[in-house]
């Protein structure tokens, strides 16, 4: 593996999920998933994020996107984190979850809206006066 593109990995991915995050996923690694965390920061992070041309914050919109199709809820609240961190705004966000109803379906829109409410409540960050950002 490259260990150019695992550091500009690992750069971009604390970058967007927080330092803690990703000591907290590479200390717990071991012989059995150690492998795939240093391929996710070398191939996810460093092959994909690590290209430049596409900024974080439009990377991070992707990834919500493409999360609330798969179903996959608990790297959509990592994203979510991450797209905060990168920049999206609360009216933003609101756009993002309106469009991925639309093209998902109202069951993705329901669980997309439900889980940006849990990750903004632990952020601690009110929704409720959106419209006065």
């Amino acid at each position: 593996m490259s260990d150019e593109q695992f550091k500009s990995g690992l750069k971009y991915r604390t970058e967007v999920l927080g330092k803690e995050y990703v000591e907290t996923s590479l200390s717990k690694a071991d012989d059995f998933n150690r492998d795939f965390q240093r391929m996710i920061t070398e191939y996810c992070w460093g092959g994909s994020w690590g290209r430049g041309v596409l900024q974080k914050r439009d990377r991070s919109i992707l990834n919500l996107g493409m999360l609330a199709a798969s179903n996959r809820p608990h790297e959509f609240k990592l994203h979510l984190r991450g797209a905060i961190t990168n920049g999206i705004t609360l009216p933003e966000l609101r756009e993002i979850l309106i469009q991925i109803s639309i093209y998902c379906g109202a069951p993705a829109g329901v669980d997309s809206f439900r889980l940006a409410r849990d990750v903004l409540a632990d952020l601690d960050i009110d929704p409720s006066n959106i419209d006065s950002e």
